[in-house]
């Protein structure tokens, strides 16, 4: 089960026309902002992560803009565990249990998490929001992390997860935001 204290979020470059370019991009685009708002409000910390920026431009305003006083994590390898800089993030947050969204699901989604799987970090996916241009590259790339021992969820079993109990403070909160 997830814990609020071993929990971050690692939001994998949902960035420029590309983020435009994915299957059902505005769900996406939505659940994502849910996921933000949500794990914002139960202090669970947010690595924030961009591919290339200079090429893929930057993180989509609508995903950006709930990341106020970050900055973005710039990175050139596909896998967010490759990047030295990310990985010393990770680590400085102190936290076992990384939540996985962004784009795309086949390629640095799925790297990413073969390579936290790997250091031997739990990795759940949040299948509602991770995508891929296309629903077979998404769904190959869900299967593939599956195979590789990372737990497939979604954005209110996350959130519901971490709450735990109907009497949280944040419950009310939560409940608005996956309405």
């Amino acid at each position: 089960m997830l814990n609020v204290d071993h929990t971050a979020l690692v939001l994998i470059d949902v960035q420029g026309r590309l983020a435009r370019a994915m299957h059902d991009s505005e769900p996406l685009i939505s659940r994502i902002r849910c996921l933000i708002q949500g794990l914002q409000a139960l202090e669970v910390p947010v690595v924030w992560v961009e591919q290339y920026p200079e090429g893929l431009g930057p993180t989509i305003p609508e995903v950006a803009d709930l990341l106020t006083g970050q900055s973005p994590i710039s990175k050139l390898s596909f896998g967010c565990g490759e990047s030295r800089e990310v990985m010393a993030e990770i680590e400085r947050l102190g936290r076992r249990q990384l939540l996985l969204c962004g784009i795309e699901s086949h390629v640095c989604v799925y790297q990413s998490a073969a390579q936290f799987l790997n250091r031997e970090y739990e990795v759940q996916v949040v299948a509602d929001a991770v995508s891929a241009r296309t629903t077979h590259n998404h769904q190959l790339g869900l299967n593939r992390m599956a195979s590789l021992g990372a737990h497939i969820t979604s954005v209110e079993m996350v959130l519901f997860e971490l709450m735990g109990r109907c009497d949280h403070p944040q419950f009310k909160t939560l409940l608005k935001l996956v309405k």
